[in-house]
Order: structure tokens, then C-alpha cells, then sequence
């Protein structure tokens, strides 16, 4: 590798902002207990941060382009720890709500960045080398996140699980300056705020309104207004992207099978394999009796099979194709969601086993390959524009798991429950209905019943979502490549 100052600080800064999407998962009912949240409360702890990461990727990604990849990115840094220490001394679920969403608005400045980055820095043999290194940090840091939480929650408090990222910014901070050049997009090029500006209130009308059918009912006034303001800017952002000069997606892609099914592989990925994690591990420490350790280390099956196969994925599959890769890895994660979905009141964790594993797998396969995948699947100059799109649907697809999920766990659970039991687990979580009397046994097959339900919504997805990108990214292959384009890195790999 011609640098690996390059690539250590991309990766570090890469590994803490991804690892902050599922860090918190662990600490979640200690959450509860110290800031006296909801379980909606809970859900926009996580979802907070995915949506603003997701909805401003794109336009971080442009401007960008525009002000200077480097500079955009070490500001992301900046705001990323401010927002971290503010998530640190939040004092109520308000306040962290709010401080996770800044942390996000920091980590798509620096997510936009990473593979460009990249990109300006690596060619040819050592380009795809740098993606496999910085696919497996990407898997490797979503999957280790719990059990690092977990640790984190049972020693210092969960406050520290943003606190530690302080040190950690300081450190990617002086190696993206000290090691990575600057870099810039073709001239003349303009961010285009119209479709950022739609894009993100899609995604936040979206997830809102998943969330609200949750609490209030798919019917009820609220939850319609909000699908009906997605579906309107949805279709802004649409027709801002066919008018104006520099878009922040192409709609030429999507007449690509293979860009298409690669998108709907990343949206699927993160949301069917991490999206019902955030439950799993209240169920374990709220009813199960586990501590924040044990409840992490739990998922030390899915961890390590997902970092194991990430590797042999990159040393003995290179060149294996896309729809292989992903395609196949999904439909394993579909397969081990669907094997965790055998819960009742009587089960303890190793019932999930079996499923994590599987669930690794498919991790192991789909993590390193979906952005090589998306750069590959559309012409050389708009490689930048493609691997800002797969992680935005990646962060998206995230988000919206953790709405989905959690509203088909409350509607089932409360289905099992009492009237006045239901509206406790609302406004309190399992916990609430423990000291309100509810009998433990009856709440145990009630949240059983909700993590079934969850389970099989998610593998199902996952399944069907395996099924397209096998067939749309086998549609797409027979592209033309262009030659002039990517004769310099062809010229480089020769030299390497």
C-alpha cells in the first residue's frame, strides 16, 4: 500500500462514525432509568442520528466538491466530538435527541468524504485494496459497536460511550491533516440545496411517520400527514434532480439494473440485519435480567463471524461478482433474522444463536462488497456520485428498520396486553410495566410475540430484497466500460 496514513485515518474516522450508529443499542435501558425516557424516546435516540447522517450525505458530498474534501471532512470531525460531548451531558431525551442529530450532521460531512478521499489517494490494484480494508471497518464497526457499548454502560456509565470519542477525533483529526492531500471536484460545479433540502425531509417524514403509526395507528391524522409530506417531497426531489445542472443523484442511473440493485442491496443490509438489534437488547436486559456486558457480548456470534468472513471475502473472493456477494449475503441475513424469530416466554438468548451467526455471514459478505459494487456499477465520473448514494441508502435503510421494527413490535405486544398495560409500555417501556404490575411471565410472551413479529417482517425483507439484487445486478453486467477513463488506473495497476 503506497499509504497507509491515508487509509488509517479515513478508516479511524469512518470506524467512530459508524460505530456510533449502534454503540448506543446496549445502553439503552440505562438510558431509561437515568434520563426517564420512552421507548419513542429510545427509537429517536437511535434513529436521530441515522436520519441526519443519511439526509445530508449527498449535499455534504457536493459541498465538498466544491470547498474541499479534506477541509469539509476534518470540520465534520469538529462538529462530530462538539456533538459528542453535548450527547455526554445531555440531562434529558430531549436534549440527546437533539445532540445525536448534530452528531450526525458531523458524520455525513465525513462519510461524504471517505471514499472520494479514498479515491484521490489509491488507483488500481491498491484503489480496490484500500475499499476492502475500508468495507470491513465499516462492517466490522457496526457489528462490534454493542459489545463495545456494553462494556463502556457497565463501567464508566453510558455518558462515556460519547465521551471516549473526544480523544479518538483528536487523534483522525491530526492524521487527516498530517497524511491526506486536499482534493476538489471539476470546476464550476454547484450544491444543489433544493434536492438536499428534499431528500432530508423525505427521510424525516418517512421515519416520522413509521414512528407515529407506532404510537398512534397507521390511520391516525398524524401519521397520514406525515406519509403524505414524504410522498410529496419525494416527488420535488425528483423533479429538482431532473432540472438542475449539477444533481446530487443522476437519474440517468437509474436506468441501470445493477446501480438499482445495489442501492436496494444497501438499503436492505442495514436495516434487516441491525435494524431489530436496538430490541433484541432490551428484551435481554429488561426481562432477561442480563447486564450491559453480557447483553453486548451476546452478540459476539454475529461479530465475529461477520469480521471473519469479511476477511476471507477479501483475500480469496476478488473478483467474485457483485450479485454473488451481495445478493447471496442478504439472502443469508434474511435466513438468520427469520432463525431468531422462534421466541417465547420461556426463552433465553441462546434461542437467537443460530440466527446471529447466519446473520454474520451474510454481514461478512455484503459489508466489503456493496460500495465496490455501486462504484462499479455506473461510469467512472460518477463514481463519486455512487458511493455517496450507497451510503446514504445504507444510513436510511437503518433508520427506517428501527421505525419499522419497533412499530410492529409495540402493535403486537400490544395486542397481548391489557389497554392500560399497552399505554404504560408507550410512555415507559418493559421496564414501566414491571413496576406497574404487570406479571412478568405475561410480559415476557408479550415482548416475544413483538420480536417474532419484527423478525419475520425483517427476514422476509431481507429474502425478497436478496432475490432482486441477484437478478438486477446479473441484468446490469454487460455494460460498456469506459476505456478512456480508466486507462490511467489500468496504467497504474501495471506499474503496481
Amino acid at each position: 500500500m503506497r499509504s497507509w496514513g491515508t487509509l488509517t485515518a479515513i478508516c479511524l474516522g469512518t470506524f467512530m462514525l459508524l460505530l456510533d450508529v449502534t454503540i448506543v443499542v446496549v445502553a439503552l435501558p440505562d438510558m431509561t432509568r437515568s434520563l426517564h425516557a420512552s421507548l419513542g424516546d429510545l427509537q429517536w435516540v437511535v434513529d436521530g442520528y441515522a436520519l441526519a447522517l443519511a439526509a445530508l450525505l449527498l449535499g455534504a458530498g457536493a459541498a465538498a466538491d466544491i470547498l474541499g474534501r479534506r477541509r469539509v471532512h476534518v470540520a465534520g470531525v469538529v462538529l462530530f466530538a462538539l456533538a459528542s460531548l453535548l450527547c455526554g451531558l445531555a440531562a434529558d431525551p430531549g436534549l440527546l435527541v437533539a445532540a445525536r442529530a448534530l452528531q450526525g450532521i458531523g458524520g455525513a460531512a465525513m462519510f461524504a468524504t471517505t471514499l472520494p478521499l479514498l479515491g484521490s489517494v489509491y488507483q488500481g490494484r491498491q484503489r480496490s485494496a484500500a475499499l476492502g480494508v475500508w468495507g470491513a471497518v465499516s462492517g466490522g464497526a457496526a457489528a462490534i459497536g454493542p459489545v463495545l457499548g456494553g462494556l463502556i454502560t457497565e463501567g464508566p456509565g453510558w455518558r462515556w460511550i460519547f465521551f471516549v470519542n473526544l480523544p479518538v477525533s483528536v487523534v483522525a483529526m491530526w492524521l487527516t491533516l498530517r497524511t491526506v492531500p486536499e482534493s476538489r471536484g471539476p470546476r464550476g460545479m454547484r450544491v444543489d440545496w433544493a434536492g438536499t433540502a428534499a431528500f432530508a425531509v423525505f427521510a424525516g417524514g418517512a421515519t416520522y411517520a413509521v414512528v407515529r403509526a407506532g404510537e398512534d395507528g397507521w390511520t391516525a391524522p398524524a401519521t397520514l400527514t406525515a406519509f403524505a409530506v414524504a410522498a410529496l417531497a419525494v416527488v420535488v426531489f425528483a423533479l429538482v434532480e431532473r432540472r438542475v445542472a449539477h444533481p446530487l443523484l443522476d437519474p440517468a442511473l437509474l436506468r441501470r439494473p445493477a446501480f438499482v440493485g445495489t442501492m436496494l442491496g444497501a438499503f436492505a443490509f442495514n436495516g434487516v440485519a441491525f435494524g431489530a438489534v436496538p430490541y433484541l437488547s432490551i428484551w435481554m436486559q429488561t426481562l432477561l435480567g442480563m447486564s450491559p456486558v453480557r447483553g453486548g457480548l451476546t452478540l459476539l456470534p454475529m461479530t465475529v463471524m461477520s469480521m471473519v468472513v469479511a476477511v476471507l471475502v477479501g483475500r480469496l473472493l476478488h473478483g467474485v461478482p457483485a450479485w454473488l456477494t451481495v445478493g447471496g449475503g442478504l439472502l443469508l441475513i434474511g435466513a438468520g433474522t427469520l432463525c431468531q424469530a422462534v421466541l417465547g416466554a420461556g426463552s433465553d438468548w441462546t434461542a437467537l444463536v443460530p440466527g446471529f451467526v447466519l446473520v454474520g455471514a451474510g454481514t461478512g459478505f455484503v459489508a466489503p462488497t456493496v460500495a465496490g459494487a455501486a462504484l462499479a456499477s455506473v461510469p467512472a465520473e460518477r463514481a463519486g456520485m455512487a458511493g455517496g448514494a450507497v451510503n446514504t441508502v445504507r444510513q436510511l435503510g437503518y433508520a427506517l428498520g428501527v421505525a419499522v421494527f419497533g412499530t410492529v413490535l409495540t402493535s403486537r405486544m400490544s395486542g397481548r396486553l391489557p389497554e392500560d398495560a399497552a399505554q404504560a409500555l408507550a410512555g415507559g417501556g418493559a421496564g414501566a410495566l414491571l413496576r406497574g404490575g404487570v406479571p412478568e411471565h405475561s410480559l415476557r410472551a408479550a415482548f416475544a410475540t413483538g420480536l417474532n413479529g419484527a423478525l419475520v417482517v425483517a427476514g422476509v425483507a431481507g429474502l425478497v430484497a436478496g432475490a432482486l439484487v441477484m437478478a438486477l445486478v446479473r441484468l446490469g453486467r454487460p455494460t460498456p466500460a469506459p476505456a478512456p477513463a480508466t486507462a490511467p488506473e489500468k496504467a497504474m495497476a501495471t506499474r503496481d
